[in-house]
């Protein structure tokens, strides 16, 4: 063998022992940063706050019945006249007060007619839509329909108004932050207390935002109340370092 030979053989040598070093150094390393991963902690960061409604959504149904056409349906006007006076008079804007379709129905031309049923052969329906901001005013009125009832205005239960918030993007921002300070909190303190420090976010999850009621009770749905409550639930997860 030649000393140029053998010079080539030593330095193939030297370039594979150091290709294996580099391996196993990146074997290692990443089976450190793979353990590492393995430590993290899951937290939930709660955040909420309490709002009201701002739009109001509110349907007064009226019907009639007879046997003369235009009699019925004179009483459905007279009832819808009423039903807006009325309204007004309370100082309901006038543009949200929108009357829809007047609905017939006749009696005599139905396929089946239950025996016993009412003798009068028309019944005329109509729907006076309130669609306002004036929320306070509407849940005032709501129960105040009495007097409606008491001048013979004959009001169908539709469940009342339906109380929207519709703010809910304006204050997402806010409320995503605190969920994350909570979480991040929390997150610090489970650190501490296993005696680690808390790294960087592995994963996040938003959560989705929730409008509910504020006072929780049976039968009494977000819609129906003015005052609620918006909550999100964030979860994320930190790495714990050693």
């Amino acid at each position: 063998m030649t000393f140029l030979e053998s010079r080539s053989n030593l330095l193939a040598a030297a370039l594979i022992g150091l290709g294996l070093v580099g391996a196993g150094w990146l074997v290692g390393h990443g089976f450190e940063q793979g353990r590492r991963a393995e430590h993290f902690v899951t937290v939930k960061g709660l955040a909420e706050t309490f709002v009201q409604a701002d739009l109001a959504v509110w349907p007064l149904r009226t019907t009639a019945t007879g046997d003369d056409l235009n009699q019925v349906q004179a009483q459905i006007d007279a009832n819808g006249a009423a039903i807006t006076a009325f309204l007004v008079r309370e100082g309901l804007a006038a543009l949200a007060i929108q009357p829809q379709r007047v609905e017939v129905t006749d009696l005599l031309a139905q396929a089946y007619r239950p025996e016993g049923a009412a003798q009068n052969r028309f019944i005329v329906a109509q729907t006076i839509l309130v669609r306002t901001e004036q929320v306070s005013l509407v849940a005032q009125l709501n129960r105040a329909t009495g007097e409606l009832v008491s001048r013979g205005v004959v009001l169908v239960d539709t469940g009342g108004p339906t109380y929207v918030f519709t703010g809910l993007n304006a204050i997402k921002p806010e409320l995503l932050a605190q969920a994350s300070a909570n979480a991040r909190t929390a997150a610090q303190q489970f650190a501490a207390d296993v005696d680690s420090t808390l790294g960087g976010i592995r994963r996040a999850s938003q959560g989705i935002f929730q409008i509910l009621p504020r006072d929780a009770a049976p039968g009494i749905s977000e819609a129906s109340q003015v005052d609620k409550q918006v909550r999100v639930v964030s979860t994320i997860e930190y790495l714990l370092e050693p």
